[in-house]
């Protein structure tokens, strides 16, 4: 009660400011999502210092970090709903001029940016996307620390902090020569096991499904090559024994002249590939419109 009666005392203009400082953590991207200039927004920042008697937000690295005081306003801002109350159309993504950071891999990228990117220039052509990749924990400490607006992939273990929403439902496939097949077609575990393998992983992070599954059967698989580059990893495959097991949407568009998809000769439990975000940004229409925009433009 003391907290909202704080904020009471506040012009509604410095609260939107504060909200907006508070999600992104960052000068510059609170401008940008205010349509503001980036001295009005420092200036702003040291008026709520006065008026609450901290620092709110203090740097650390690039970035902002919250003080505990500025952390305790977070939720009496989201009860006054600031945002609605100043302007509760302001979003309009005919009109909106807009940066949104993404991270993603870069089999994220073929399934999400297509269709995405056609949407933005019909509907927001002044809405702009920034693509980086890294991986999966990095990935969430981005949008943890407000470097990343949302990240798309797969994340088994979310932060309390962060929200997310399905995209789909994914399972494993194995890329192979066509030539390399034994004479039936199929690949057995034997066969699986004793041929060298590619490995898709960034910075470590590797693809501990396949390595769990193989681990209840107490077996190991040789990696002849680890690399980060979904793109360039089908074409190691041709004309050679390495086989490549990856999620099954990025084989495709594959030519299956010389390659051929088949399933794994073991059981890889499936999973879910989600849109994963701060909840500090539930009131943020323009990143609620996106996310429902990349969810509608995946193909099924």
């Amino acid at each position: 009660m003391q907290q909202m009666n704080n904020l009471r005392r506040i012009d509604l203009n410095l609260l939107v400011i504060l909200d907006a400082l508070l999600s992104e953590q960052h000068v510059t991207r609170a401008a940008e999502r205010l349509h503001l200039s980036q001295p009005a927004v420092s200036h702003a920042l040291a008026r709520l210092r006065d008026l609450l008697g901290d620092p709110l937000l203090v740097r650390a690295g690039a970035g902002l970090v919250p003080t505990p005081r500025a952390l305790e306003l977070v939720v009496p801002l989201a009860a006054a709903q600031v945002q609605a109350l100043l302007a509760p159309n302001a979003f309009d993504p005919a009109t909106t001029q807009r940066t949104f950071r993404l991270a993603m891999s870069d089999y994220g990228a073929a399934i999400v940016l297509p269709g995405l990117i056609r949407t933005l220039r019909r509907e927001a052509p002044g809405i702009d996307l920034q693509i980086s990749h890294g991986s999966r924990e990095s990935m969430l400490e981005g949008v943890l620390n407000g470097d990343i607006d949302v990240a798309a992939g797969v994340f088994p273990e979310m932060p309390h902090e962060l929200r997310s929403t399905p995209l789909f439902e994914e399972h494993y496939a194995c890329l192979v020569d066509r030539n390399s097949l034994p004479a039936d077609g199929g690949l057995d575990l034997p066969t699986y096991l004793a041929r060298p393998h590619v490995l898709l992983e960034m910075r470590g992070s590797g693809t501990p499904e396949i390595e769990r599954a193989l681990t209840a059967l107490r077996e190991r698989r040789r990696v002849a090559v680890s690399l980060p580059h979904w793109s360039v990893a089908p074409e190691l495959i041709s004309g050679t024994d390495l086989i490549l097991t990856v999620a099954s949407r990025g084989l495709r568009d594959i030519d299956q002249s010389s390659l051929v998809v088949v399933p794994p000769p073991f059981h890889i439990p499936s999973f879910t590939f989600v849109l994963a975000w701060h909840k500090r940004r539930g009131g943020d229409q323009a990143l609620n419109w996106l996310n429902r925009r990349i969810g509608e433009g995946i193909e099924r």
